[in-house]
């Protein structure tokens, strides 16, 4: 919501500076999200007069000016506007100026063998408008060497205000003026409302579908001229960002931003018969405003006539019954349309507008009368023409809400002890009505406040959360108990786990798109009201996340990302605790000693899932490694890492291209989920853990090679071979892995390393000979036999 400051002024009565307004704008909750004066990039421009106007001796469409800047001595210009001419008045800008449209610093510079001091500007060059047909026209009576943003009132600070969603009487101009006013900053102005004479009957006006539409006013301005805005209408359009389009555009936009009154006018030489607020039937369509044809269904309330369609209730017109040059009479709109309808036909067809953003807040119900009134005003005076008696029908819903509230609130529950007749004079300045019982009536443009719980809020609010006293909480005597959980627990050390390998921790929103989602299966839940598309859906995976994190950093310049999140998926059962990795781009960079850069494999994810579930203390030396890590990986380069076939507590790998190219990511990835639901529970050992006693006998190592069949995992073999004598062997470690000469096909040859440790007294040849012979007939049941 943006603003000018002599804008608030025309209804704040305050002699305050822009910084105090900012402050207390802050202050009350509307988050000032920036200030910029655009006077500011036109300091170096100033009003000057062309004296004399001849013809450039080496080009014919030049001219070489003589500019009066009023300092005396008159300054050469050369111009190519074709409107320039001696007596005209324009904007001219001198050396070292810098020229808003393109970055241009103007300087002392020969064009054509003729010296130029400057430039005289077009509007467009100045930013304030799209005529470049030739340099600024202004009154001969404008004051010659006057700086141009002080003769144009350019010197007007825009403010931008960020509103929250429960804020609705906030967006409009006077509403913000309300809540400073009622901070102490200025008296709020009445609001004029000053009706036009009326004679005549309205327009023929029918609501068929209230629940949409509860109340609609329309009146005719018969015998108008649609020609551009006032200045200052268009001066205070343009400073906030709105494109001036006619008076009769700029009217219902100016209302709009000034009072929070959305307001439509039609051409009434285009419609024919009745003005209908219906439903809209299955397939009938509209061409909007915004240039766009939209299909509508019988959700969506619409304003019609006997020919069909011409409004999108309350959020955007049709082009076919629009305003232009030509109109002469015109029809204004002045209705009340409901907040979650308008919200889900927002929804629905992607549409958004200034009316509907204030729509579905929720505009003041009450404001029918004043608002259509105001806006005949602007049109008669700005427009001219009659009016004719206003039609209303239906009846909006200007009930107002009363309950009791009990000062004592804003100590018990703001913090904050404010005295009562300094509570009530709060309220009583922001519109609410307080009986001398405490009984408060809320205003009909407050549809957010819903009970005493929010009134204490309006006090805390206006009379500063920042004098909330500081009040620690009360402390428990005695030794503090620990309150982390073992979930709790478990994350802390499998981030300090993570990041002590390298991995950056990420935190990706909850929420993806159905696009996102799609290669992992899809969402099995979706908001029926997101904040936007791109957040629709609950992630069944972390991975999304990480790979649009991934792809972002890569697109930035990153040469490696390594990232790690843990979250949850939503999943149709529950939600369930992941730990995600996603490893892309280069895994080394590019060296003398290695060549060039090294990319991440699968061998690395499953390094990271190893160590990760280590760290969470799962038994990663029973994992079985197995494949069916899911469509979302490459197959043949990813598996899974299990307690036994069906528990899963990982899956690692390559991601599958097709995924890759969903996240518009180029070359290999690889990614980790760990599953920490699965992780099975730790047994209660007590507090106490036994003492460290090492083994009094050095350890015995002895090296096997077996030939086992090509397809056998090596991890298989380890595990069997360990299991040959859970006593005596502590440990087996792979390190050798040949195919080649002297290995018979379909079998490859796998080098183990045993160790062996004795317990009281040393091995005896027997008993070394006794565990050898286990190991070999343990092997011997996967197909292995003992290499000669």
């Amino acid at each position: 919501m943006k603003f000018t400051l002599s804008w608030l002024k025309e209804h704040l009565e305050t002699s305050a500076s822009l910084d105090d307004v900012v402050e207390a704008l802050t202050r009350v909750g509307l988050e000032v999200e920036g200030v910029e004066n655009p006077g500011e990039k036109l300091a170096a421009f100033r009003v000057a007069k062309v004296l004399t106007a001849e013809r450039h001796p080496q080009a014919d469409k030049l001219q070489v000016l003589t500019v009066d800047t009023g300092d005396g001595a008159p300054l050469q210009v050369v111009c190519g506007a074709p409107n320039a001419r001696a007596g005209l008045v324009g904007v001219l800008g001198l050396p070292g100026a810098v020229v808003p449209a393109n970055g241009m610093q103007l300087k002392v510079a020969a064009v054509r063998g003729v010296e130029s001091n400057g430039m005289m500007c077009s509007t467009r060059e100045l930013e304030l408008g799209d005529d470049h047909d030739g340099i600024i026209e202004l009154p001969a009576d404008a004051p010659i060497g006057t700086s141009y943003p002080d003769y144009a009132g350019l010197n007007d600070a825009v403010i931008d205000v960020s509103i929250t969603p429960n804020r609705q009487d906030c967006m409009g101009v006077r509403g913000i003026a309300r809540d400073l006013a009622a901070a102490g900053l200025g008296t709020l102005k009445p609001l004029k409302v000053d009706p036009v004479a009326t004679s005549g009957a309205g327009p023929e006006v029918r609501i068929e579908a209230p629940e949409g539409c509860p109340a609609y006013f329309g009146q005719t301005v018969s015998g108008v001229a649609n020609g551009a805005s006032p200045d200052w209408m268009q001066q205070r359009l343009k400073a906030i960002g709105q494109r001036p389009i006619s008076a009769l555009v700029d009217i219902t936009n100016y209302v709009m931003i000034d009072l929070g009154r959305p307001l439509h006018v039609y051409d009434k030489a285009k419609l024919s018969g009745a003005l209908v607020v219906r439903k809209a039937r299955a397939g009938e369509q509209v061409l909007a405003l915004n240039e766009k044809t939209y299909t509508l269904d019988e959700t969506i309330t619409v304003i019609a006539d006997d020919t069909g369609v011409h409004d999108i209730g309350g959020i955007m017109g049709g082009e076919d019954t629009g305003v232009s040059d030509a109109t002469t009479d015109v029809v204004i709109e002045c209705a009340f349309f409901d907040p979650e309808q308008i919200a889900k036909t927002g929804q629905k067809l992607m549409l958004t507008s200034d009316a509907r953003s204030r729509f579905e807040r929720g505009v003041d119900p009450a404001f029918l009368e004043d608002g259509i009134a105001i806006a005949a005003r602007y049109v008669v005076d700005l427009c001219g023409g009659s009016a004719s008696e206003v039609t209303r029908a239906g009846q909006a819903p200007t009930a107002l809400r009363s309950f009791g509230y009990d000062p004592a609130l804003a100590e018990t529950l703001g913090g904050l002890a404010v005295a009562d007749d300094r509570q009530k004079a709060i309220l009583e300045s922001l519109g609410f009505a307080v009986d001398g019982s405490w009984n408060v009536t809320v205003p009909s443009w407050r549809r957010d406040v819903d009970g005493a719980a929010d009134l204490v809020e309006e006090v805390i609010r206006i009379e500063g959360i920042d004098k909330v006293p500081s009040t620690p909480l009360a402390r428990i005597p005695g030794v503090a108990r620990p309150t982390a959980t073992p979930e709790q627990k478990l994350e802390r050390k499998l981030r300090r786990t993570a990041a002590a390998r390298g991995l950056n921790e990420a935190v990706t929103w909850s929420f993806i798109s159905e696009a996102e989602a799609a290669p992992f299966g899809g969402g099995a839940w979706s908001l029926a009201n997101p904040i936007s598309e791109d957040m629709k859906v609950m992630r069944p995976s972390l991975l999304p996340g990480l790979l649009a994190a991934a792809e972002r950093n890569l697109k930035r310049g990153a040469s490696g990302v390594r990232l790690f999140e843990i979250g949850r998926r939503y999943l149709a059962d529950k939600e369930r605790l992941t730990l995600g990795v996603v490893l892309a781009g280069d895994r080394s960079a590019r060296g003398w000693q290695g060549g060039k850069g090294q990319r991440f494999g699968a061998y690395d994810a499953k390094a990271e899932a190893l160590a990760l579930l280590e760290a969470a203390g799962a038994p990663v030396a029973n994992l079985q490694v197995m494949g069916e890590a899911g469509d979302v990986y490459h197959p043949g380069q990813s598996a899974t890492l299990r307690l036994g076939p069906k528990t899963v507590l990982a899956a690692f790998g390559m991601v599958h291209p097709g995924v890759l190219k969903a996240f518009d990511l180029d070359g290999d990835v690889a990614a980790v989920e760990i599953y920490l639901d699965a992780l099975p529970a730790k047994r209660g050992t007590g507090f106490m853990r036994p003492a460290y006693t090492p083994p009094a006998l050095q350890a015995v190592t002895r090296d096997f090679a077996f030939l086992v069949p090509a397809g056998l995992a090596a991890g298989d073999l380890v595990r069997t071979v360990k299991g040959a004598d859970k006593a005596l062997i502590v440990d087996v470690r792979l390190f050798d892995v040949f195919t080649g000469t002297g290995v018979p096909e379909g079998q490859k040859s796998l080098a183990v390393e045993v160790t062996l440790q004795p317990g009281e007294k040393s091995f005896t040849d027997a008993e070394l000979k006794a565990v050898a012979d286990k190991v070999v007939a343990a092997a011997g049941k996967l197909g292995a036999s003992l290499r000669g």
